[in-house]
């Protein structure tokens, strides 16, 4: 199943790169891109058809599925009002109003998050607030994860890397269901990243790059919910596009910027604007965020107090990056000044 996903993406993918596909559409490049000209996009459609034929099968041959039909009407309304905005243009309230109906839904299915688990100890909610964090965590996840759809291999990157983790780590707990979603997701992702590593032929589109973050939030929750990991374990994980987008975000609402309107300031786009090709700097996210993965999974075992100071430490690795940004723009306009 796992080799049909990573086929059936990269078949689809394939396809929606033809102009005469009934559901071509194309990417323009604007002054926010960094890519030029136009490139083919919805190869996030290839992605969700792949996911869609492996929880089908997953549900047809296994038990203990109850969270599917839920998350497949979740998933269904992000994929839809994502694919008439890549197509049309969907305002902004309504993209937002979707992503809350569609958190909400998960939140009823019973993954609201009552229990926020830390190294060593356990924070209990009340119902209410814990639907709340719930829904805007969800709805976090599924914007940060298309703020951060803006370079050739890196949104397919960071779901093949993180996906496999949780499959790795369902796996340890003997959770098959959750083991094969996550597998599956995974393979969908690599079958469309074949086509998107640089220089890219497709993109996924707002419909990829949304639901893929639906999923990792769902996922996360999830884990959380049935003991598989832990939340702030998931979160690790898929830190590289969390970290990044959460700064952002807030270093731009303190200077009093539209933080909803596209823009070119993440830390993977600063580099790139230094002049670092696509291949070089989504090379080295892929090193971080097979770090963050990878030290999550080893970390699983851990005592406490060493899972806090793992935790410390990538604040520390995260801290010492983003100033090394700011280290190398200052270098670069002033090498510019003197020339």
């Amino acid at each position: 199943m796992v080799l049909l996903s990573f086929l059936v993406s990269l078949g689809i993918s394939i396809w929606l790169m033809n102009p005469g596909a009934w559901l071509f559409t194309l990417d323009r490049a604007n002054h926010r891109s960094l890519h030029r000209g136009a490139v083919p996009q919805g190869g996030g459609l290839g992605i969700i058809f792949a996911i869609l034929m492996g929880g089908g099968w997953i549900a047809f041959n296994e038990q203990g599925v109850s969270y599917l039909i839920w998350l497949a009407l979740a998933t269904f309304l992000v994929v839809m009002v994502s694919y008439l905005d890549d197509r049309t243009e969907v305002a902004p309230s309504w993209r937002i109003a979707t992503h809350l109906l569609a958190a909400a839904i998960l939140m009823i299915s019973g993954l609201t998050p009552v229990e926020l688990q830390f190294p060593g100890t356990t924070w209990i909610l009340p119902v209410t607030p814990a639907f709340i964090v719930g829904v805007l965590f969800l709805v976090w996840m599924i914007n940060l994860y298309n703020f951060m759809d803006g370079m050739d291999g890196f949104s397919g990157g960071m779901a093949v890397v993180g996906f496999a983790a949780f499959a790795i780590l369902g796996a340890l707990q003997g959770q098959a269901v959750f083991m094969q979603l996550n597998l599956c997701i995974a393979a969908a992702a690599g079958g469309f990243l074949v086509l998107n590593f640089p220089l890219a032929r497709i993109f996924m589109g707002d419909v990829g790059s949304a639901t893929l973050g639906l999923l990792a939030g769902a996922m996360m929750l999830w884990a959380s919910h049935d003991g598989i990991f832990p939340l702030w374990m998931g979160v690790l994980i898929f830190s590289p596009f969390i970290v990044d987008a959460s700064v952002t975000l807030l270093r731009r609402g303190l200077r009093g910027e539209r933080v909803w309107e596209a823009h070119h300031s993440h830390y993977y786009q600063r580099l790139v604007h230094l002049g670092y090709s696509h291949r070089q700097v989504v090379l080295l996210e892929y090193g971080l965020m097979l770090g963050c993965a990878g030290s999550a999974i080893v970390a699983y075992s851990w005592s406490p107090e060493r899972q806090w100071l793992l935790l410390s430490s990538w604040g520390i690795a995260y801290t010492f990056i983003f100033v090394l940004v700011y280290v190398l723009e200052a270098m670069n306009i002033r090498k510019m000044g003197i020339t």
